[in-house]
């Protein structure tokens, strides 16, 4: 009975040393006798005891990420440190080529990157570079991934996070993007005044056409409404002569009205009874002067 219950014992351990769980997103491989013999995929799987087939790598499906930094030349003789990172992961269906192919997939995958950033930067200047930055990405990402899909990997995406030039040069760059920075607000406020100094000197010509137009209109206007009166009086039978007194005494008295009103201009003219007559005789003599004779 000891015996029985010993062998039913040794069966039960033989037994579920045969039965494994993979996990999800994992393949186990599995060899016999040293040599491949299949790959299992997530669930509960059977394999032949006594070590006649063992579980050799239990290869992860998920998506992998790693950095790394390196040092370039750019066209224009700058140094610089970039970043790079790489998302990668095992293709299903070559999961026997990314064990068996490569010791150092990692490794290996950092080299191909390296080599691909190295050749593309020594072709652009600095400012090419940080232009182009995810052109150049992409086309690393290309070539690795050419190269990787022989071996059972995916690249799923390859960035350049970060171009990190040595410090002396990117004190330069920031006084030169400074100095052009100033040099564009110097061009604008430039701009700015001088639309200024037009738009004033447009503002002052238009008031000036108007004022010269409302003077003109205005004194138009004056003699027009001097020539009606002269019509009228005219008409009302007086000579010449007494229309000339009329209509001097008139704007005489209204010049002098209007120099009152101001309050802070004077002029001296004469103020008596005789005034009107007297700048009337002058006027009059003023005008005989002009004349040409006869």
């Amino acid at each position: 009975m000891p015996v029985l219950i010993g062998i039913v014992v040794v069966l039960i351990v033989v037994l579920l040393s045969t039965v494994f769980v993979v996990q999800q997103q994992y393949i186990y491989l599995i060899e016999r006798f040293g040599r491949f013999h299949r790959a299992k995929d997530a669930g509960l799987h059977v394999r032949a005891p006594f070590n006649i087939d063992r579980i050799v790598a239990k290869v992860s499906l998920r998506l992998q990420q790693d950095s790394i930094k390196l040092e370039i030349k750019t066209k224009d003789n700058v140094f610089a440190v970039v970043d790079v990172a790489s998302q990668f992961r095992v293709n299903p269906v070559k999961v026997q080529d990314s064990f068996y192919s490569l010791q150092s997939p990692q490794q290996q995958i950092r080299s191909y990157i390296e080599d691909s950033i190295r050749t593309a930067f020594p072709n652009l200047t600095l400012d090419e570079a940080f232009e182009k930055k995810e052109e150049i990405a992409l086309h690393v990402q290309t070539n690795v991934r050419e190269e990787m899909d022989t071996y059972g990997y995916i690249i799923q995406k390859v960035l350049i996070t970060a171009i990190e030039p040595a410090s002396e040069v990117k004190d330069s760059m920031n006084e030169i993007n400074a100095a052009q920075r100033k040099r564009a607000a110097a061009q604008e406020l430039a701009e700015a005044d001088r639309i200024k100094v037009v738009t004033a000197a447009r503002a002052q010509a238009e008031r000036d056409q108007l004022h010269g137009e409302g003077i003109a209109n205005e004194r138009r206007a004056i003699v027009d409404g001097l020539a009606k009166s002269f019509e009228e009086l005219k008409d009302a039978g007086l000579n010449e002569s007494q229309i000339m007194s009329i209509l001097l005494t008139e704007q005489y008295l209204d010049t002098l009205s209007d120099f009152a009103r101001q309050g802070n201009q004077a002029i001296f003219l004469p103020a008596g009874a005789n005034g009107a007559e007297d700048v009337r005789t002058s006027l009059l003599s003023a005008f005989a002067a002009l004349s040409p004779a006869k």
